[in-house]
């Protein structure tokens, strides 16, 4: 018995120095950030490093956000290529700051009377009959074309090399594995996602170089759309644009309406028409001679700049950095 008590708590104290010193390296593994003339940040290092390849080429800012944009959708973690994107860009010569609204509307037929006829109380949260008009397509071809340099072929060639194949991090994956079951509902989505498909753990391991080649395909469409239009005469936004048209409007709407209904969804070649990219005039308030902007009331972003206003009534200083003070007064009237 002692012995047993002893070999225990060697392994507690191996495993407690290894825990403080995991716990000592992490405080240097993440240092600060500094940069001179740009700098690329996202959630995922290899969409960081596709915005840094656009700089390096020369392009500006809207061509290396649109860049990790594309990049991080085909790394399908908790964005993709569907539904929606959001945007503020500060425009230097006008100093003037823009919304882009790139948000997925619901089709026309998604009524309350449908949901109601197929007995549901509110729309389902998975599936086709949740699926809005994909827009992060028509946010980067919007964006790119008005305020970006460089080609949509540039800007998506890193995605388009990752949908060829890359290793797929540890994090998605496992994301993949725990929604397996609901994966399996949806045979496209299976064939994609499920590679080891009746296996025990269906989902990639981290690190399996992971394929879509139908996303391939689609963004390969749309810049051989820019390119014949380039070859054309068009100019560079209308050959962008151009490309826009093709997934919106020509043979790719067509194949993502037919799979969409065949999956039971609503979205139609009108709906997909119909959609279009809203810029707009953001919201923002002075907190503490600080300008705060955030986009419209279609986000978020209003309840963000009501708090700050509350805030800027109160000393948070006076209250200590991460205390549970409440007692302190405004220092208004």
């Amino acid at each position: 018995m002692a012995l047993i008590k002893l070999a225990y708590m060697q392994r507690f104290l191996i495993l407690l120095l290894l825990l403080t010193a995991t716990a000592t390296a992490q405080q240097t593994q993440k240092p600060p950030l500094h940069g001179r003339h740009w700098m690329a940040i996202t959630g995922k290092p290899l969409a960081a490093t596709a915005g840094a390849a656009l700089f390096q080429r020369g392009g500006n800012a809207i061509d290396a956000a649109c860049a990790m944009l594309a990049a991080t959708c085909t790394m399908w973690d908790v964005l993709s290529w569907g539904g929606e994107t959001q945007a503020l860009i500060y425009h230097p010569k006008t100093g003037k700051v823009i919304a882009i609204n790139a948000l997925g509307v619901a089709p026309t037929g998604a009524t309350a009377a449908f949901y109601k006829s197929k007995g549901y109380a509110f729309p389902p949260e998975y599936g086709p009959l949740s699926a809005v008009t994909p827009g992060t397509p028509g946010g980067i071809c919007f964006m790119l074309s008005e305020y970006g340099t460089k080609s949509l072929k540039e800007v998506l060639q890193p995605a388009m090399e990752m949908a060829a194949g890359y290793p797929i991090d540890a994090q998605t994956a496992n994301s993949i594995e725990r929604g397996k079951s609901w994966i399996k509902q949806w045979p496209y989505s299976a064939k994609v996602f499920l590679t080891h498909a009746g296996q025990q753990r269906e989902a990639p391991e981290a690190g399996e170089i992971f394929v879509q080649a139908d996303l391939l395909a689609t963004l390969q469409k749309m810049v051989d759309a820019e390119t014949a239009a380039l070859r054309a005469g068009k100019s560079r936004k209308e050959a962008i644009m151009a490309a826009y048209d093709r997934f919106y409007k020509g043979d790719i709407a067509q194949e993502y309406v037919r799979g969409a209904r065949e999956q039971g969804g609503l979205v139609t070649m009108q709906d997909l028409a119909n959609w279009k990219v809203i810029q707009e005039e953001p919201v923002h308030v002075s907190y503490k001679g600080i300008d705060v902007y955030k986009l419209r009331e279609w986000t978020q972003g209003p309840m963000m700049l009501q708090a700050l206003n509350i805030l800027e009534n109160f000393d948070l200083k006076a209250m200590g950095y991460n205390s549970r003070n409440t007692s302190t007064r405004s220092t208004r009237p």
